[in-house]
């Protein structure tokens, strides 16, 4: 596999087109949750996109089940991307769509805390460290909006959600950069996170006792059906494809417009308020986060 040192307008359209439906996924699930309990919802999603998943890699001969070495960090790695997804799915009964989204993607932050525990390398220099204690200031500043009175009575909630999916997801990162993990293609890596979600939500499900509505709206079927086929299985795969072929940390540049894409659609089709201090907490956690990619010269 070889790999590139820049970014190639491939890697540029992907990369946008990636981000831009994340963006408009989060307002999506959010838009469906009056018709689908949120747990349920993403146990149908991560099925779905199993099943379309393993089609592809029998179509493509790619092979899922050798021994490699590889079970006990993907099924780790599994329990936490769907942890993530717990939290962002029911974090978004409680808070705005945009607004989760801001809290999610501080996961640079959180990879970048616990990485150098285990990779000596990325270790944060003293310009890396103003980067997370800028950004985790900004990120304060905004859930005491939420503490203290925000639009909803619970946006706290969906708050600490968000932060919460956000660990999860820096927590995956760890893991795929610290095992065996680091040599599967990106097929077997992305079957392990949503078989492991496909296999785990469902009984989550039912262990909170979510009602499991059947009768969809035909809304409510095209929202499933962008979620699994687009989100969950094509978006993903060209996620973790691109991860094995370009710079990481300039692909994280690329993942900062995500939550602008969730202001954008929340705004357009949730009606949702873009305040000026949520706007200014993202500027803040971006200019962190590109702090924090900043590498020792």
């Amino acid at each position: 596999m070889q790999r590139k040192e820049h970014l190639d307008p491939l890697a540029i359209g992907l990369l946008l087109t990636c981000c831009a439906f994340w963006g408009f996924q989060q307002v999506l699930v959010k838009a469906t949750l009056p018709e689908m309990a949120p747990i349920f919802m993403a146990g149908v999603r991560f099925s779905g996109a199993a099943a379309v998943l393993w089609l592809w890699c029998v179509w493509r001969g790619v092979p899922l089940w050798q021994r490699d070495g590889s079970l006990g960090p993907g099924l780790l790695a599994g329990c936490l991307f769907c942890l993530e997804f717990v939290c962002l799915f029911s974090g978004l009964q409680f808070t705005a769509a945009s607004r989760i989204t801001v809290f999610l993607y501080t996961s640079p932050l959180w990879a970048a805390l616990v990485l150098p525990w285990f990779i000596k390398s990325e270790r944060l220099s003293k310009l890396q460290w103003l980067g997370l204690l800028l950004a985790f200031l900004a990120v304060g500043f905004t859930l005491r909006q939420g503490f203290l009175g925000g639009q909803t009575p619970q946006q706290h909630w969906g708050d600490l959600l968000g932060i919460g999916g956000a660990i999860a997801w820096a927590l995956t990162t760890v893991v795929l950069r610290t095992t065996r993990l680091t040599q599967l293609g990106p097929e077997k890596l992305l079957f392990y996170q949503v078989s492991a979600s496909a296999m785990t939500l469902p009984l989550l499900s039912l262990a909170l006792g979510e009602a499991w509505n059947w009768h969809l709206s035909t809304f409510a079927l095209g929202s499933l059906f962008l979620q699994t086929v687009v989100g969950a299985f094509a978006s993903y795969l060209a996620w973790v494809w691109l991860l094995g072929r370009y710079p990481a940390t300039k692909m994280g540049s690329f993942a900062l417009s995500t939550p602008l894409f969730a202001l954008l659609f929340g705004a357009l089709w949730l009606g949702e308020a873009v305040t000026v201090e949520l706007l200014g907490a993202l500027a803040v956690v971006g200019l962190g986060i590109t702090l924090v990619n900043q590498r020792r010269g």
